[in-house]
C-alpha cells in the first residue's frame, strides 16, 4: 500500500517545486507533473507529485487524513 498527502503548490524553480504539505514547506519533484502551476494541489508520494487534484478533493482527502492521525 503507498501512503501519499496533499500539498498545494507554493513556487516552481524547474522540475522542483516548494508545497505546503498540511502546514509544513517542504522541496518535491513535479518531473512528473509538468502542467502544474502555482496554486495547484497535487498528491505527494515518496517526495514527488504522482497527480494533480482539484481543491474540493484536496481538502477533503486533508481532512481525511487529518482524522485518521488524530485516532492512529
Amino acid at each position: 500500500m503507498c501512503l501519499g498527502v496533499v500539498g498545494r503548490i507554493d513556487e516552481i524553480d524547474g522540475q522542483m517545486a516548494m508545497a505546503e504539505i498540511m502546514g509544513v514547506r517542504r522541496q518535491i519533484s513535479i518531473v512528473l507533473v509538468p502542467d502544474v502551476r502555482v496554486g495547484g494541489y497535487v498528491m505527494i508520494h515518496a517526495g514527488f507529485a504522482i497527480n494533480e487534484m482539484d481543491e474540493k478533493d484536496a481538502r477533503e482527502t486533508e481532512d481525511m487524513i487529518r482524522e485518521v492521525l488524530k485516532h492512529s
